[in-house]
């Protein structure tokens, strides 16, 4: 009961069809539901939105994360503004998916330009000021966790990491499938990259294609001393990509601003 009298606990059921509300209704804590399914982005928004304290803390409700670490991880939320539970090598990870997360973790740390700590894990606190005033820009499905870590460190904020063990999950597997949620994850990836970074890809795409077109239209001058047309074409394609990079930039910085 020491975890209930010191913290204050908010269940969110995401338009379950079980039992949920039946067993939290046993527990001393807070209780709210989607009537529809939104999704684990939007279940943490309506957490984040309801909690009481000046701190925030989510973890998974099927068992894979241990509450004794809830002490550590308040006391390093005084010093960080964000503090994220670092997996440990014999914590438990579906197989299939290690592919996926290293490519998302290698775009992310491209993105940030610096190592990326363990970015989706489920097992993390904030600084609540902070984390609300960035939730326009959280999704609703489940990258809320990849999301938010390369949020804040885009921004500056500093980020600690504490390490827990991960056990496997309770019931059913997970709803994460490689088929359904693999077109998601690339989608995912270019939403960041939009996000957070745009000149990323819009720069170096738009260099390629002018030194391309330039040399295009060299050659083509040389050996029939006329510039070529395509030349023309591929050149200012390239100009005209790195003003669309600017202007993006510009509104992703406009896009992030806090409320």
């Amino acid at each position: 009961m020491a975890l209930f009298d010191e913290f204050d606990i908010v269940v969110v059921d995401d338009g379950s069809t079980d039992n949920t509300s039946e067993v939290v209704a046993g527990f001393p804590v807070r209780l709210f539901r989607h009537e529809i399914n939104k999704g684990y982005g939007a279940a943490l928004k309506t957490g984040i939105r309801r909690a009481l304290g000046e701190k925030v803390i989510f973890m998974d409700s099927d068992g894979q994360h241990d509450p004794s670490y809830l002490e550590k991880m308040t006391s390093m939320l005084l010093q960080y503004d964000m503090v994220i539970g670092d997996r440990t090598a014999d914590s438990f990870q579906v197989k299939n998916r290690k592919a996926g997360k290293k490519v998302i973790k290698l775009v992310g740390e491209y993105l940030v330009e610096q190592k990326l700590p363990d970015y989706n894990s489920g097992f993390r606190g904030f600084d609540k000021d902070l984390i609300k005033g960035m939730l326009h820009l959280m999704p609703n499905g489940f990258s809320f966790s990849t999301t938010s870590t390369v949020a804040f460190l885009k921004e500056g904020y500093s980020i600690g990491t504490m390490p827990i063990k991960v056990s496997e999950r309770v019931g059913r597997k997970s709803n994460v499938k490689f088929l359904k949620d693999g077109p998601k994850t690339f989608l995912l990836l270019f939403r960041l990259t939009m996000l957070f970074n745009p000149l990323k890809v819009f720069f170096p795409i738009s260099v390629f294609l002018f030194i391309a077109g330039m040399a295009w239209g060299i050659f083509g001058y040389i050996h029939t001393s006329r510039f070529p047309n395509s030349a023309t074409l591929v050149s200012m394609a390239g100009l005209f990509l790195f003003f669309i990079g600017l202007l993006a930039d510009q509104i992703s910085v406009m896009n992030r601003r806090k409320f």
